[in-house]
């Protein structure tokens, strides 16, 4: 048995579990781990000079808590340092080496590179459809802006061509959107759509809904989506909050 750290002492003797912890649990239950690695190892790189790479199993699980939890690189690093719940969900210990923000920054370009981001999507999303946990009766739609650097102090002086700035409310800001529909019933992710950060929430809904709702959920910034000519002959009932300047 190996010695335990101080940091995992004090985590297995505390009296409650925190939301954080919960929420891994269930996480965990979840997702098709399996799956997803034998999706994935075929693709995993063996390592070079000797040095083994981290386990792909390790890597899964904090680049899938990068994104809960929409952590930098650098953040990544530093809460699996700090927090024992996340170490655990990862099946990391302080004794043991910690991905640091550059391994975690190319695990993430290994699955952008070989298309594999859109296949864990896609294995989850069935997964969770196969065990009756994505209803279908109604979706909520919704974007946010992703912040990127501004600065055209790079290689090409100039900004990344594919994003935009856009102002929301009184601010300005640079990047891309990412726009999301979601299952109204667990507030399961089941279809993702990006665009440059300029381009308007209400263009790009018909490629968050399913086809098989009943009820649609959006915010002020989807107001006229009914009369659209892609939902035109969509049976839905459309429930789109009211501007603020119209409110009584």
């Amino acid at each position: 048995m190996t010695q335990m750290t101080f940091a995992e002492a004090e985590f297995a003797n505390k009296k409650r579990k925190t939301r954080r912890e919960i929420f891994l649990e269930r996480v965990e239950a979840l997702i098709p781990w399996a799956k997803l690695e034998k999706k994935l190892r075929k693709h995993y790189p063996r390592g070079e000079n000797g040095r083994p790479p981290y386990p792909l199993p390790t890597m899964l699980r904090v680049h899938c808590l990068q994104l809960f939890y929409n952590l930098s690189d650098p953040a990544m690093e530093d809460a699996l340092y700090e927090l024992e719940s996340m170490r655990r969900f990862a099946g990391l210990r302080l004794l043991e080496r910690i991905p640091d923000e550059t391994t975690i920054l190319n695990f993430r370009h290994f699955l952008e590179k070989r298309g594999l981001g859109q296949v864990i999507f896609d294995t989850v999303n069935q997964h969770l459809a196969d065990e009756g946990l994505v209803l279908k009766e109604g979706t909520i739609v919704d974007a946010t802006i992703i912040a990127a650097p501004s600065s055209t102090k790079n290689s090409d002086n100039a900004r990344d061509p594919e994003m935009h700035q856009a102002k929301k409310g009184n601010q300005w800001h640079f990047g891309m959107k990412m726009h999301i529909g979601v299952d109204e019933t667990f507030g399961l992710i089941h279809s993702v759509a990006t665009t440059p950060a300029n381009v308007s929430d209400i263009t790009v809904a018909d490629q968050l809904l399913h086809g098989e709702e009943k009820t649609v959920w959006g915010d002020a910034g989807y107001t006229g989506i009914e009369k659209r000519e892609e939902h035109k002959d969509r049976p839905v009932d459309w429930e789109v909050a009211m501007r603020l300047g119209r409110r009584a």
